[in-house]
């Protein structure tokens, strides 16, 4: 793989792999562009994207910018972040300019916030993480990363936990209404403050962060703060409810 290679030039080979998958002409991605507000991407644009031109010093004549990427995947019916890092079909992509290229899921990670990226190196043969203070006088680099994509983890934490919240509620509101399974509701109910209680404790972790916490069901709502789980109730929207 050339080193020179750019993420311009990887997200032109998948505009025109997913272009070749949907059987769409240049014309009908420039209109389906077009649709989406981008009226930018014509016909000649994806020409000048798609083939790489450069001019006399090897610089692409044309890059992707981060606006026309979305725009690209919403328009190829594909997730923008597959046509940057597409997973299972390179073995390496392009990092920064400074650094070796790696694979694919790999970054993805470091995009996603889900790990540190490992540029340096390899020493010993492993890559490892820059522990240098930024511009040599500010806080050291992995630290900042670490805090920077704290949010990264933490949304994600709370979409299983709510999911896993709701799952259990269901249960309960079913042994209630089916006299059958009407002995059990004891049961399902202490399975479902068990993780109410997790969905809790990252609801603290969110606020603690100044973040966003999301919508909850009004019911988990009044659950949380009756039994104490949540340190700021007010900081938890019901769903459904406006947030003016």
């Amino acid at each position: 793989m050339q080193r020179d290679r750019t993420t311009s030039d990887v997200i032109a080979e998948q505009v025109r792999h997913h272009r070749t998958r949907l059987n769409l002409s240049r014309e009908q991605l420039a209109a389906e562009c077009a649709r989406l507000g981008a009226a930018e991407l014509t016909y000649a644009a994806l020409v000048s994207i798609e083939l790489g031109r450069r001019d006399k010093t090897g610089k692409r004549r044309r890059d992707v910018s981060v606006d026309e990427l979305l725009v690209l995947g919403l328009a190829l019916a594909v997730p923008p972040l597959l046509l940057v890092l597409p997973l299972g079909a390179e073995e390496t992509v392009p990092t920064v300019p400074a650094a070796e290229p790696r694979d694919p899921y790999t970054v993805w990670r470091w995009v996603t916030g889900a790990e540190t990226p490992t540029l340096a190196g390899p020493t010993g043969g492993r890559h490892h993480a820059d522990h240098r203070p930024i511009a040599d006088t500010g806080p050291k680099w992995s630290a900042a990363w670490g805090a920077a994509s704290y949010p990264a983890s933490l949304y994600p934490l709370f979409d299983r936990r709510r999911q896993a919240v709701l799952r259990a509620h269901r249960l309960v509101e079913n042994a209630k209404a089916d006299p059958a399974d009407s002995e059990r509701v004891p049961e399902f109910r202490r399975a479902y403050l068990e993780e109410l209680g997790e969905l809790a404790h990252t609801i603290n972790e969110l606020t603690h962060a100044g973040l966003t916490v999301p919508p909850c069901a009004p019911e988990w709502i009044t659950d949380m703060t009756a039994l104490q789980m949540v340190d700021d109730p007010s900081r938890v929207p019901a769903e459904g409810a406006s947030r003016g």
